[in-house]
């Protein structure tokens, strides 16, 4: 059985990781799946999905740091909207994450967390849940 679940959330400023484990685990447990998986997908072309460390925000300082310098706001640019660098950036992390559920729970490493990540905000955006039983 496949079961779809949407999440909504305002972003807090053009350059955010907001971490969404949370939001996913409950989703998780009120499906009642035990064993299968789950796709984390984010339905926007100036946002992405990741998972990282969420324990130490450092990383996340440092990961914000490492895309601006990849992909600085300012370029040569074709893009007529002015945030080309966001569609890159967004490209660069990834629409999608799948994450396996074990138990009823999300099979993350210990360090490990599910983060939206907005790179042309502040905004709405929605993260589109679709749970898998095996």
């Amino acid at each position: 059985m496949t079961r779809l679940k949407e999440i909504s959330l305002q972003t807090p400023g053009r350059l955010s990781f907001i971490e969404i484990t949370s939001q996913v685990e409950a989703a998780v447990r009120e499906s009642g799946v035990q064993e299968g998986s789950i796709i984390v997908f984010v339905p926007h072309t100036t946002a992405a999905v990741t998972i990282n460390e969420n324990a130490d925000p450092d990383v996340i300082h440092d990961l914000k740091g490492i895309l601006q310098q990849l992909v600085p706001w300012v370029g040569p640019y074709k893009h007529g909207e002015g945030n080309s660098a966001a569609h890159m950036m967004a490209s660069l992390v990834g629409s999608s994450e799948t994450v396996i559920i074990h138990k009823g729970r999300l099979l993350l490493g210990t360090w490990q967390g599910l983060y939206l990540t907005e790179f042309d905000g502040p905004r709405s955006r929605k993260v589109i849940l679709r749970i898998q039983e095996d």
